[in-house]
C-alpha cells in the first residue's frame, strides 16, 4: 500500500435483459477546496462515484460489482476501494462500510503518513556485479570456458556464479544468463518448498509454472496450481517459504479471512514479520 488509499465499491450489474437494480448514481461533484475547519477532512478516490461519513470524515470512493460471495475493501494509492456481490443491495453495502469505518480511516491515515518508498537503482550487468541471493550477496564471473549448463559454474562457497560468457558479452546477454540459471534454481527449490508444506497443510497442488508477474509475487487457483515469481530467489529463505505456504494455504481458504491467516500461521507462525519484510524489501530492478 503507498501513501494514499483507495476505496473501490463495484457497482453492482444487473442480470442480463433484466432491468437495472438501482438508477444510475449521479456523478459526485468536484472537491474544490476545505477552507472550513468545521467541514471534515475529505478522503475521495479520482473515480469516486458513491460518498460516505467514516469517523466523522468524508470518504468518497470509486464503486464497482463484480461476481463475488463477499463485500471486499481495498487500499491503493488512489483511494478507497470496495468490490460487491452483483445483487446486493446499497443499503447492505453502506452498513458493511459503517462496520468498517475505524479500519477505512485507521488505514487512510497511514498511508497518508507513510514516506514515498525508495526505488532500488536498476543493476548493472557486467562482469563482477553483484546481487542479492536467498539473503546473501552473490558475484557474477565471466568464463567462455564454462559448460553451457552453467550448473557447474556455482561456487557456493565463495558465493560467486561463474557465466559461459566471454568478456565481450554484452549486458542483455549477461543478465538473460542470469535469469536462465535463477529460473533453474527456482524451479527445483520451489518444489521442494511446495513438497514440504503441503503434507502439513493436508493439501495437493497439481502443478508448478513460474511467473513472472509485476505486482505479485504468487497465485494458486483452486485446480492445484501454483505460480511463484522467480525472482523470489533474492529473498531470504524464510520469506520464499512464506509465500509459498501462503499460496498454497489457498488451496484451503481461498480469501484472506482470519480462516486463512490462521492456516499460514500454523506453519508459519512467523508470517506476519516474513510478510512486512516482503513488502518493505526493494529489490533492484532488473
Amino acid at each position: 500500500m503507498h501513501r494514499l488509499l483507495r476505496y473501490t465499491l463495484d457497482l453492482f450489474a444487473a442480470a442480463p435483459g433484466a432491468a437495472p437494480l438501482e438508477p444510475p448514481l449521479p456523478a459526485l461533484p468536484p472537491l474544490t477546496g476545505r477552507a472550513d475547519p468545521s467541514l471534515p477532512p475529505v478522503f475521495f478516490h479520482p473515480k469516486a462515484s458513491r460518498e460516505a461519513l467514516c469517523e466523522g470524515m468524508l470518504v468518497r470512493y470509486a464503486f464497482a460489482r463484480s461476481r463475488r460471495r463477499t463485500i471486499g475493501f481495498q487500499v491503493g494509492p488512489q483511494g478507497l476501494s470496495v468490490r460487491a456481490p452483483l445483487r446486493t443491495p446499497l443499503y447492505v453495502v453502506d452498513a458493511a462500510l459503517q462496520k468498517k469505518a475505524a479500519w477505512i480511516v485507521r488505514k487512510l491515515h497511514e498511508v497518508l503518513t507513510r514516506p514515498h518508498p525508495q526505488h532500488a537503482p536498476a543493476m548493472r550487468w557486467a562482469d563482477g556485479m553483484e546481487l542479492p541471493y536467498l539473503g546473501r550477496t552473490i558475484m557474477l564471473r565471466l568464463d567462455r570456458r564454462q559448460p553451457r549448463s552453467m550448473a557447474s559454474g556455482w561456487d557456493a562457497a565463495g558465493d560467486t556464479l561463474w557465466l559461459p560468457l566471454g568478456s565481450d558479452a554484452t549486458p542483455a546477454q549477461l543478465q538473460r544468463a542470469m535469469q536462465r540459471w535463477m529460473q533453474e534454481q527456482a524451479l527445483t527449490l520451489f518444489q521442494q518448498r511446495l513438497a514440504h508444506f503441503a503434507p502439513l497443510l493436508g493439501v495437493r497442488w497439481s502443478s508448478l509454472r513460474l511467473s513472472n508477474a509485476r505486482t505479485r509475487w504468487g497465485s494458486a487457483k483452486s485446480d492445484g496450481t501454483v505460480r511463484l515469481h522467480w525472482r523470489l530467489l533474492q529473498f531470504r529463505p524464510e520469506v520464499i517459504d512464506y509465500v509459498v505456504a501462503h499460496e498454497l494455504s489457498h488451496l484451503r481458504v481461498m480469501d484472506h479471512s482470519p480462516a486463512f491467516w490462521a492456516t499460514v500461521e500454523s506453519v508459519v507462525p512467523a508470517y506476519a514479520a516474513l510478510r512486512r519484510e516482503l513488502k518493505q524489501e526493494r529489490l533492484p530492478a532488473w
